[in-house]
């Protein structure tokens, strides 16, 4: 039988990937990272992530790697330190601080995916989520749910939906699926909230602010 080695194109070239520093307990976490990597790999599709090459980032980072996609790493400085982070494959981005990493790694792609993790993985999640409802990006925003590691989330998500914290429209800003294919496919289907030259322009005007207080800071 003939493999069918056919790319499934796409309309983003970069993944940002959050998730966590740990592999987790569980076996499925691991295994849901390693088919994350293999998605992207499928489908061309370079990794940006927060570097280093340990727990689920590493899995991620090794698997697209290995197969010859490219793999962007921004990391702080502070960081850096190989007992801490492992040794980063690809391509290694150092930044001043976590809120640069951030900026950084938000300006270098076209969509974001969670993979479970802790409150890194979480305020990094919320953080993009928060830009998309101010306009400031127009990209999707989506959580592999593995086992259902998100459903408290996602039904806080809906309580604050139901108590009105959250408005209904701003509620499919996150998108959830079980598993990379199915998450990956409805990103691509993804209608954004708001126009995308607004949030292009508003996006670009952040980062100059952003980057203006960072300086301020640092030289403090």
């Amino acid at each position: 039988m003939e493999e069918n080695n056919a790319v499934v194109k796409s309309r983003f070239q970069r993944v940002c990937v959050f998730c966590g520093s740990s592999a987790g307990k569980r076996s499925c976490y691991r295994d849901a990272a390693l088919e994350l990597g293999q998605e992207l790999v499928s489908r061309r599709l370079d990794l940006v992530y927060g570097g280093g090459s340990v727990g689920l980032m590493g899995l991620v980072s090794q698997e697209v790697h290995r197969a010859g996609g490219h793999v962007l790493g921004i990391i702080p400085k502070s960081l850096m330190n190989k007992e801490i982070t492992g040794e980063t494959v690809g391509e290694v981005k150092p930044v001043a601080d976590m809120h640069q990493r951030k900026a950084e790694m938000a300006r270098h792609s076209d969509c974001f995916i969670a993979l479970p993790g802790g409150y890194g993985t979480l305020e990094e999640l919320l953080e993009v989520i928060t830009w998309a409802q101010l306009g400031i990006h127009d990209k999707p925003v989506g959580l592999i749910n593995v086992d259902g590691y998100y459903d408290s989330l996602l039904t806080f998500f809906d309580k604050a939906v139901d108590d009105g914290f959250i408005h209904l429209a701003e509620r499919s800003i996150i998108v959830s699926a079980p598993t990379a294919k199915e998450l990956v496919q409805k990103l691509e289907d993804y209608v954004p909230l708001h126009d995308g030259v607004v949030a292009k322009a508003n996006w670009e005007a952040e980062q100059v602010e952003l980057n203006t207080s960072l300086k301020t800071e640092i030289g403090r």
